[in-house]
């Protein structure tokens, strides 16, 4: 099981995502980013996005995990603030990305509706966005996940399932 946590160990976790990942074979696939938003959509956080797309892989191919590309600013971003969110493709397996309640800068959010989200690149156009509300501050709960899949291929869908959201506090 891999694991992934953006901050200090010391500070609690808000929200874990936990999901199963099956590599795919090809080229054009296995790019996903998990990040943060609040309730009015303006981006809180990176967990983690793939070396690949977070290094310059989207200017190459630019329906690799667009949705995020967009909303973190990934292009003014700087090489030490892409170094610290991503990492290689994982292995096949269960992944678990947590939220320590903290924004980009490190800064403890307020309490309030978050949404987290996963997108994931299937294969060349086709593409997975689920969404779960983060309720924070209002007690443990499991958040209800939606998906939304764009493209005409299924074979694929099996590269990421299972996920599940759990907000801690």
């Amino acid at each position: 099981m891999a694991s992934f946590l953006t901050s200090a160990a010391a500070q609690q976790i808000a929200a874990e995502l936990t999901f199963s990942f099956t590599r795919q074979s090809g080229h054009a696939t296995n790019q996903f980013a998990v990040w943060i938003e609040d309730a009015q959509g303006q981006y809180v956080k990176t967990l983690y996005a793939t070396r690949f797309t977070a290094n310059g892989g989207w200017k190459r191919r630019a329906a690799s995990v667009p949705v995020w590309v967009r909303q973190s600013g990934l292009s003014n971003m700087s090489k030490d603030q892409i170094a610290a969110v991503s990492g290689a493709t994982p292995k096949t397996g269960t992944l678990v990305y947590k939220w320590d309640g903290t924004d980009s800068r490190g800064t403890l959010v307020p309490p309030g509706d978050y949404v987290l989200i996963l997108e994931g690149t299937l294969r060349w156009e086709n593409q997975v966005l689920y969404r779960a509300p983060v309720l924070l501050g209002r007690g443990s709960a499991a958040a209800r996940v939606n998906a939304e899949y764009t493209g005409n291929s299924t074979a694929e869908r099996a590269m990421i399932r299972d996920v599940r959201v759990q907000v801690l506090r």
